[in-house]
């Protein structure tokens, strides 16, 4: 569950929504895994803020926001629920 005392900042509300459309776009229905939660928030954090400490801090962030994924979930249904956090909505 997503810590409801988070404040999302910009750069973790577009990494939620870049991660969001990876997962809807590619394999929607295939089930979602905690690694490639773990795997994406890396990567993406990279490459909006190159390898640096900054990257780090974001990646953390998004970890932070970004819920735990529930067995049986598919990515689309974990994109659905990550575009909710990124408006604000907690799960």
């Amino acid at each position: 569950m997503t810590d409801s005392r988070i404040v999302l900042d910009d750069d973790t509300r577009l990494l939620l929504r870049r991660l969001a459309d990876k997962l809807a776009d590619y394999e929607p229905e295939a089930k979602m895994c905690e690694t490639t939660r773990v795997a994406l928030a890396l990567v993406f954090s990279e490459k909006l803020l190159g390898p640096t400490e900054a990257a780090y801090a974001a990646e953390q962030l998004l970890l932070a926001a970004a819920p735990p994924v529930c067995e049986g979930q598919t990515r689309r249904d974990y994109a659905a629920l990550l575009r909710l956090v990124a408006k604000g909505v907690s799960p």
